[in-house]
């Protein structure tokens, strides 16, 4: 069973939307619809303001760290277009790089695997997916997926940089995969892969009827499989399973709920899925060794506040089990 183990009061004046730890589950990172990002030491069980980050002209919708290899670095995307990712420089935090080259609102962001250098990946209303990358001289190269989904991409996350059967297979341990899994306001969740430095569609998932809000990719411990959890506006949470032998995936719904899913986050093993909603509910579901999925923990989130909770938490840079809203764009 999940116990709360701290309540932080953000002092945001607006909805929060997303709340995200660090890998190493030390800080936090809140961001809000009145355009701030805060930052706190939540470490021995207390919360320590850190510092009050503005930049975005609007809406904050989502935030991301980077792995601690490339030290404290958090990226941000907004109603404003905007991605700006942000870096710890001596005890403050200023703007590493800003990115304004889409034509709608940012809705999601996600740093690639630290194997595969420091990427991040961010979805955007307009439909366009970019992928920002540095080599770590102070510029950044930008690549965009045009029409990636039509009337919008409402979430993106990076596929694990080992491969699967790594664990088993010596060759597989010397791979490194480097894809990430989009969903879209045209109810699809696509596969992308990079091929001869471009970025081209590798698999079209169809099996939600109305908007697909997230996606997450199961971190890998080199087990011989692949596994992506989407959810969607249709109230169901589809899991997605690739034998990693071939290129067909097969789809099971793990529930239909009695709102609007609006998060799905993995525990840093892959074997634990948190999702969140318009039920106001966390519940926590896992595997059975005999392959069905059944519900684990049921937590009412509180109102106003972020709730951290300990026992099966993710401290991985796809962070808390906290959830997040956005509006309708």
């Amino acid at each position: 069973m999940v116990s709360l183990a701290n309540s932080v009061d953000t002092g945001h004046e607006d909805m929060i939307h997303d709340a995200q730890l660090d890998y190493y589950g030390t800080k936090l990172a809140t961001c809000s619809s009145d355009r701030s990002i805060k930052l706190f030491d939540v470490s021995n069980g207390q919360q320590v303001p850190i510092a009050d980050l503005r930049g975005h002209e609007g809406p904050v919708w989502q935030i991301a760290w980077a792995h601690p290899m490339y030290g404290s670095i958090l990226a941000s995307c907004g109603y404003d277009r905007k991605v700006i990712i942000w870096k710890e420089n001596g005890g403050s935090w200023e703007k590493l790089h800003e990115y304004a080259n889409h034509d709608s609102s940012v809705n999601s962001v996600c740093f690639a695997p630290y194997q595969l250098g420091l990427i991040l990946a961010c979805g955007s209303s307009d439909g366009a997916i970019s992928i920002l990358s540095t080599t770590g001289d102070g510029t950044w190269d930008a690549k965009k997926i045009n029409n990636a989904h039509t009337i919008g991409c409402n979430a993106v996350s990076w596929a694990p940089a080992t491969a699967p059967n790594a664990l088993f297979d010596q060759t597989s341990r010397q791979q490194t995969v480097k894809r990430f899994v989009s969903g879209g306001c045209d109810n699809l969740v696509k596969i992308w892969r990079e091929e001869e430095g471009q970025w081209v569609e590798d698999q079209k998932l169809e099996g939600h009827s109305d908007w697909v809000r997230d996606v997450a990719w199961a971190p890998s411990i080199g087990l011989p499989r692949n596994i992506i959890a989407s959810c969607s506006q249709d109230c169901r949470v589809i899991i997605w399973t690739n034998d990693g032998t071939s290129n067909q995936w097969v789809s099971h719904v793990l529930n239909k709920f009695n709102d609007v899913v609006w998060h799905v986050s993995w525990s840093i093993t892959g074997n634990i899925l948190a999702v969140s909603g318009g039920d106001n509910k966390v519940t926590l579901w896992k595997e059975s060794v005999e392959g069905q999925w059944t519900c684990i923990s049921d937590v009412n989130k509180g109102q106003g506040q972020v709730q951290i909770m300990e026992g099966q938490r993710s401290s991985s840079a796809e962070g808390s089990f906290a959830s997040r809203r956005r509006l309708d764009l």
